[in-house]
């Protein structure tokens, strides 16, 4: 689905038609009164306006109010210190609820308004159908999808899955794996790790099962029971994290029947919901695909302050994402002096080594991605947090 060209030239219209409308009684007054030059027109006063996208609500909201914390402070901090281009920055929050249709009616009426950007929209089943819709609305995208079919619709800081699934493969391989299980969400996502991961690890000689599951159930024994039935060296789930943390007990209860099939969780599970919903001690049966957390990363110590003093809490893994994100954008304006969707979206592409709490950040132009995005393979701790496998 595409926004209607009509939709594409009101905006653009509207620009025209206003600044038509300020010409004209300047010409006029120069024929009526003085050959003097025109005056330059003053620079708009009016707030730059951003939308934050991300499921806000529902299973996955402590992921998406975390991007959107991690957001707002950026946000602020701008702020303070002047804004950008002389104006003061705005959010517009935008709950997906990590679905699809309501990621389109969303991005229809964000092109429909003020914002000039949007950040987030970390789920790429919705980032699949609604980013073409603000590409063609000029509404610039840094999101945070992780689907190599999003590539070249905006930029994006997070890994994409063809940077996860070398670090996938290197970990099964570590362990001198012959025989792997999946458990699969066949949503966009999760179906796309669980293939790429068989792909890699067939060509490797070794044997691949997979076991879909139906997202939302509340017991996944019977999944499970499939899954072991081959008699895997590892279960690999590549879900969401309401069905990966009870996948995780399940398999807990396999393991205190006698199972010593390594429990591998794809990132998708990588919410600090997970934990809670699990338990700690299942949850530290697994280990994680994912991204360092935030006090992982070496620049992001004054991030940490900022946002632990602001929200009275830490941070989680998203947030310094949505915060770079919003920095990243935000640097694009200034150095492309503009808030236009096309120099601004040319100043992001052609970001280089931009101090990023999460590291230095290099865009690739054509495919607006982090060639050096951050992956690694996590644990559990007994506190409950996530943190490096040693």
């Amino acid at each position: 689905m595409s926004v209607p060209t009509r939709r594409r030239l009101s905006r653009r219209g509207r620009r025209e038609l206003l600044a038509l409308a300020a010409a004209v009684p300047i010409l006029v007054a120069v024929t009526a009164c003085s050959t003097s030059p025109a005056p330059t027109p003053e620079p708009s006063s009016d707030p730059i306006t951003i939308a934050v996208e991300a499921a806000l609500t529902g299973d996955l909201s402590a992921n998406g109010q975390d991007i959107l914390r991690g957001a707002q402070l950026a946000v602020d901090q701008a702020n303070e210190s002047g804004g950008v281009l002389g104006r003061q920055i705005v959010i517009i929050e935008a709950d997906d609820k990590a679905d699809p249709a309501t990621g389109i009616a969303l991005a229809q009426e964000i092109v429909d308004g003020p914002a000039v950007a949007v950040v987030g929209i970390d789920d790429s089943s919705v980032g699949l159908k609604n980013l073409p819709l603000y590409i063609n609305g000029e509404v610039v995208p840094v999101h945070m999808t992780s689907s190599d079919d999003t590539a070249g619709e905006g930029v994006t800081i997070r890994p994409k899955n063809s940077q996860i699934s070398p670090v996938e493969v290197a970990y099964i391989k570590g362990l001198n794996a012959t025989n792997v299980s999946m458990l699969v969400d066949p949503s966009a996502y999760t179906q796309g790790m669980a293939d790429r991961l068989s792909k890699a690890l067939n060509a490797d000689g070794i044997t691949v099962t997979m076991t879909p599951i139906v997202a939302g159930k509340v017991d996944y024994t019977e999944e499970v029971t499939a899954a072991l039935s081959s008699g895997p060296n590892v279960v690999y789930v590549s879900t969401y994290y309401p069905e990966g943390s009870v996948i995780a007990n399940a398999l807990a209860v396999a393991a205190a029947g006698g199972s010593t099939a390594a429990c591998f969780m794809g990132l998708g599970n990588q919410d600090p919901g997970f934990i809670s919903a699990a338990g700690i001690p299942d949850s530290q049966g697994c280990v994680f695909s994912g991204v360092p957390t935030p006090d992982e990363f070496p620049a992001a110590a004054d991030f940490i302050s900022a946002y632990t003093a602001k929200f009275s809490t830490a941070p989680g893994v998203w947030s310094v994402f949505a915060y770079d994100s919003v920095r990243l954008l935000l640097n694009a304006m200034t150095s492309a002096n503009s808030t236009d969707y096309a120099p601004v979206l040319e100043a992001l592409t052609n970001s280089t080594d931009f101090a990023g709490a999460t590291g230095p950040i290099t865009i690739v132009p054509a495919t607006g991605i982090r060639p050096n995005a951050p992956v690694t393979i996590l644990k559990v701790t007994s506190a409950g947090a996530f943190a490096l496998a040693s």
